[in-house]
């Protein structure tokens, strides 16, 4: 008897409480996808070559301000944060590059459907959830 209550207990967390019954919820999904939004948009800046130059001003201003501070860990970690950047360069033009190919491919077919060739504005969950309702189809 008492697993089962535990189990039912269980299962009520994994599913939330009961719709309407907590108020700041909506404001907390609207912070969420605030928060998503601005992560999305921080990815795709953080491609650009400008991100380099912000980590050269840094490391200059560091270097100008507090020199002896500046060793082996400290170099490390701003080469880490470099190939960050690099990755994420590297990643950002490789999507650009499919999406191109696909828009071609979309322009190309006329059968497809519009909302495809805008589904890369959206934000990525809502992207997956468009293609677990095309898979479900």
């Amino acid at each position: 008897m008492e697993l089962s209550a535990r189990h039912a207990g269980a299962n009520q967390e994994l599913q939330g409480p009961p719709a309407g019954t907590l108020r700041a919820g909506g404001a907390f999904q609207e912070t969420m996808r605030s928060a998503t939004h601005i992560l999305t948009d921080a990815g795709a800046w953080l491609a650009r070559p400008i991100a380099f130059v912000f980590v050269l001003a840094y490391v200059a201003i560091w270097w100008i301000f507090d020199r002896a501070s500046l060793n082996w860990h400290e170099i490390l970690t701003l080469a880490t944060l470099c190939m960050t950047l690099f990755i994420q360069r590297s990643e950002h033009r490789d999507m650009q590059a499919v999406h191109a190919k696909l828009d071609e491919l979309l322009r190309a077919h006329g059968e497809a459907r519009n909302e495809l060739s805008r589904l890369d504005d959206k934000e990525p969950e809502q992207v997956e959830a468009f293609r677990e309702a095309q898979d479900k189809e």
